[in-house]
C-alpha cells in the first residue's frame, strides 16, 4: 500500500480521494467584524489627538495676541465659549478664510477696476478684458490682429473678436480641445488659418479658426529608450511654435528630452528630432523652443539653465551652445529673436533677463536682474521697431502687483513700468500691426494696452461700442390666479417652470397667434379658395379641367345643328354655300340669311 501511495504521488493523482477543506463562515465574519471595530477605534483616537493639537495651537495663537498679562499661561483643551452674541458672530467655525477675502467678489472687482482707472498714464491707455480663466497660461493673436485667443489652467480656450465685441467683453466661443489638460501654448500660423494648441498631454493639436480639429500629433512608444526611434512625444509637452516661413511646419518640445518638428499634412510621424544634452552628455528637458526670424535656426531653453541652438537641417550637433546661460537648475521660460535676427533675448528662472548676440554667443551683451519669475512660461518680446524689450514680473499672493517692464535694447536701462494687477504677469505680446500690448495674469485677467494715436484697430474697435442690451423673450403667459378652494375642473394648473409654459403656449395656435393655413378645395367658413377667388381663375380652372374632346370641329358644329333647325330661337338657320356632307375646310365660307 505504501508503494501504491508513492506511485500515486509521483503520477500526480494521489490527492484525488481526499476530503475537501471546510471553512467556518461564522468565524470569518466575527474576525472581520472585530478588525473593523479596532480600525474604527484607532481612527477615532487619531482624530481626537489631531483636534486636541489644533485647539492647543489656536489657544496659544489667541493668547499671544492678547493684551492681558495672565494670557501667558498654557491653555490645555479647547478655549472657553464666547460670553456675548457679538463675540459668537465673530467666532470662526471651520478653517480660517483666505487672506484678502471680502465676501463680495463683484464689489471687489469694481473697486479694483476703479483703482486701475485712476492709475492710467496719459501715454499708455489701459483696456481691461476679463477672460474668466483661473490662470491665463497662453495667449495668441492672429497675424492680422483681428482675433485674440486665450488659454488657461481651467482647460478652456476662448476666442475673442475685436470687431464683433463690445464693452461687455464677452468671448464668442469657448471650447476644451484637450479635455482635462492645462493649456500651455497657443499660436497662430503665419497665414492665420490654423491654431497650434500645446497642452499638458503628449499630443499637440492644430485647430482651424472656428475651433474644429485639423490635426493631432501621434504619441510615441514610451518603452523605447532612444527617443529618435519613436514617432512622437512620450511625455508632457512644454511649448511649441510655428515656422515663420513655412506655413505647414511647427515645432514642439517635451519632457521626454526632445524637440520635434512636424508637418500638418503628415500627422503619423515627426519630421526631425533634436535632443538637448548636458555637459556630461545626459538628457536635458527643454522648457521653451522657438525659430529664428528666417527659420534657419532652432533654439531651446532647458531646465539646467542652458540655451542650445541647432541648424534646422542638422539635428545632431548644436551650432551655438551656452551651458551656463542662466543659473543651473532654473527653467529658461522664454526665448525671443529680434526682428533683425541678430539678437536673442532669454528670460530665465533665476529672475534675470539677458540679451545675446548670435555672432558671439559666449557671454550675454546685457543683463537685468531683480525680475522675479515664478513660472516656466513668463514671456519676453521685442517692440515692433526693435528699440525696446518687454517682460513681466511675478509676485506672491497679496504681496504686491505684477508689472510690465520696458528696457532699452542698446543701453538696457529700465525705461518704463506698468503695474498691471495684484497678481503675476505671465504672458505678454506686442503685436507689430496693431502696436498694442496684451498681458495675461495669474488671476485670470487678459489686458490690452494701447495708444489712442499710435495704435491701430484691435481694442480701439470695441472700446467705442456701447454694451448691447439683453434681448427679453416675449411673454405669452397670462397672469396666474391662485384659487386653492376651486373645483378641479375650474382650477388652473400650477406653473412649475416659465420655460415649459412658454413652450406649451407656443404650441397653442390662439395664444401664439398662429396664422391660418391656406384654404384647399371650394372654401369653407366664408373663405374662398385661392384658385377660385375670381371669375378669371374659375374659368381657367374649368378650361384646364374640361376633358371634352374637341379634336373634330365638324362634329362639334353638327352636334347642335338639329336643335337649332327645330327651334331657331337664338340664332337664325345656317345656309352653307356647299352641302355639309363634304368635309369642312378653311376655304369654305358660309353666309347668314
Amino acid at each position: 500500500m505504501e508503494d501504491d501511495g508513492d506511485i500515486g504521488s509521483v503520477m500526480g493523482f494521489s490527492g484525488f480521494g481526499k476530503k475537501a477543506r471546510t471553512f467556518d463562515i461564522n468565524a470569518i465574519f466575527e474576525q472581520t467584524r472585530r478588525t473593523a471595530i479596532e480600525r474604527s477605534q484607532r481612527d477615532y483616537h487619531l482624530f481626537l489627538i489631531l483636534m486636541f493639537i489644533f485647539f492647543i495651537f489656536r489657544a496659544n495663537k489667541s493668547g499671544s495676541s492678547s493684551d492681558d498679562s495672565e494670557s501667558d499661561s498654557e491653555v490645555i483643551g479647547p478655549p472657553a465659549p464666547p460670553q456675548s452674541a457679538a463675540q459668537e458672530d465673530d467666532e470662526l467655525v471651520g478653517p480660517p478664510l483666505p487672506p484678502g477675502y471680502t465676501g463680495n467678489t463683484a464689489n471687489s472687482d469694481d473697486d479694483e477696476d476703479d483703482e486701475e482707472a485712476t492709475q492710467e498714464d496719459d501715454d499708455v491707455r489701459n483696456y481691461s478684458g476679463r477672460s474668466y480663466h483661473l490662470f491665463v497660461s497662453a495667449m495668441a493673436l492672429d497675424p492680422s490682429g483681428a482675433r485674440l485667443v486665450t488659454g488657461g489652467y481651467d482647460y478652456d480656450v476662448r476666442f475673442w473678436d475685436f470687431a464683433g465685441m463690445d464693452q461687455s467683453l464677452q468671448a464668442f466661443r469657448s471650447l476644451q480641445p484637450c479635455e482635462c489638460h492645462q493649456i500651455k501654448t497657443l499660436q497662430y500660423s503665419i497665414t492665420g488659418d490654423v491654431l497650434l494648441v500645446v497642452s499638458g498631454n503628449a499630443q499637440a493639436k492644430v485647430l482651424d479658426r472656428d475651433g474644429f480639429n485639423v490635426m493631432e500629433c501621434i504619441k510615441g512608444d514610451q518603452y523605447i529608450v532612444d527617443m529618435a526611434n519613436t514617432k512622437g512625444h512620450t511625455a508632457m509637452l512644454n511649448s511649441g511654435c510655428w515656422h515663420p516661413k513655412i506655413k505647414e511646419e511647427f515645432m514642439t518640445c517635451s519632457n521626454d528630452g526632445t524637440v520635434r518638428t512636424w508637418d500638418v499634412k503628415s500627422e503619423k510621424q515627426h519630421k526631425s528630432v533634436f535632443k538637448p544634452r548636458s555637459f556630461q552628455g545626459k538628457k536635458v528637458i527643454p522648457v521653451c523652443c522657438t525659430y529664428s526670424r528666417d527659420g534657419k535656426l532652432i533654439a531651446a531653453g532647458c531646465q539646467d539653465g542652458s540655451i542650445q541652438i541647432w541648424d534646422r537641417n542638422l539635428s545632431v550637433h548644436t551650432k551655438f551652445h551656452c551651458r551656463q546661460a542662466h543659473a543651473v537648475g532654473s527653467d529658461t521660460s522664454c526665448l525671443s529673436f529680434s526682428y533683425d535676427g541678430v539678437t536673442l533675448a532669454s528670460r530665465g528662472g533665476d529672475d534675470t533677463l539677458k540679451v545675446w548676440d548670435i555672432r558671439n554667443f559666449r557671454k550675454p551683451v546685457n543683463e537685468a536682474s531683480g525680475l522675479t519669475n515664478y513660472f516656466a512660461m513668463t514671456d519676453c518680446c521685442f517692440s515692433p521697431d526693435d528699440k525696446l524689450l518687454l517682460t513681466g514680473t511675478s509676485v506672491k499672493r497679496e504681496e504686491g502687483s505684477g508689472k510690465l517692464v520696458f528696457f532699452d535694447r542698446l543701453s538696457f536701462k529700465r525705461v518704463y513700468e506698468i503695474e498691471v494687477t495684484n497678481a503675476s504677469v505671465v504672458r505678454c505680446l506686442w503685436h507689430p500691426k496693431l502696436n498694442q500690448i496684451m498681458a495675461g495674469t495669474g488671476n485670470g485677467l487678459a489686458k490690452v494696452y494701447y495708444d489712442p494715436v499710435k495704435s491701430h484697430r484691435g481694442a480701439k474697435l470695441c472700446v467705442v461700442k456701447s454694451q448691447r442690451k439683453g434681448k427679453h423673450a416675449e411673454t405669452l403667459t397670462q397672469d396666474y390666479i391662485i384659487t386653492p378652494h376651486a373645483l378641479p375642473m375650474f382650477r388652473d394648473a400650477r406653473q412649475r417652470s416659465t420655460r415649459k409654459q412658454l413652450e406649451k403656449d407656443r404650441l397653442d395656435p390662439k395664444k401664439s397667434h398662429k396664422p391660418e393655413p391656406p384654404v384647399s378645395g371650394p372654401g369653407r367658413g366664408g373663405r374662398v379658395a385661392a384658385h377660385g377667388g375670381t371669375l378669371s381663375s374659375f374659368i381657367v380652372k374649368n378650361i384646364a379641367l374640361d376633358k371634352t374632346d374637341d379634336s373634330n370641329p365638324r362634329e362639334a358644329i353638327l352636334r347642335h345643328a338639329k336643335e337649332a333647325s327645330e327651334n331657331p330661337y337664338w340664332v337664325a338657320p345656317l345656309i352653307f354655300s356647299e352641302p355639309l356632307t363634304k368635309k369642312l375646310t378653311r376655304k369654305h365660307f358660309f353666309s347668314w340669311s
